[in-house]
């Protein structure tokens, strides 16, 4: 199966460092981006979507910068993996944080994954006060 990478930014009024637990942390990606959020050990996390499981490792942590995750292929074969990248920025001129959302996966469909993020950036604005 082909992979999709699909990337959108969001502005939001919050600095990095409020920001920052709720994409890197299994409490914090919990509140707004899945049903449930597990820690294994200290950097696999277990993400449960519609009652599914699916395990991924955090492959990349910069304080208050950002967070990727790397999920592991239920086939041994697949070697193009899916992840999901958040990164954060801020602007000089506005002082907004917009959080880059990078989505490797096997969903090509743009509207669906524009629609899916915007759901759930608007829950992640509703609880940093946005």
């Amino acid at each position: 199966m082909s992979k999709h990478k699909f990337v959108v930014e969001f502005e939001l009024r919050a600095s990095p460092k409020v920001l920052f637990p709720y994409i890197s942390s299994a409490s914090g990606l919990q509140q707004w981006f899945a049903e449930k959020v597990t820690l294994k050990d200290s950097s696999t996390f277990d993400f449960v979507w519609d009652g599914e499981s699916h395990i991924a490792k955090l492959s990349q942590l910069r304080l208050n910068k950002s967070a990727k995750f790397d999920f592991i292929p239920t086939n041994s074969d697949d070697r193009d993996h899916n992840y999901i990248e958040f990164k954060m920025d801020v602007s000089d001129l506005t002082g907004s944080t917009y959080l880059k959302i990078i989505d490797y996966s096997g969903n090509s469909d743009e509207e669906e994954l524009t629609e899916l993020w915007e759901d759930l950036i608007y829950k992640l604005k509703e609880i940093v006060g946005n």
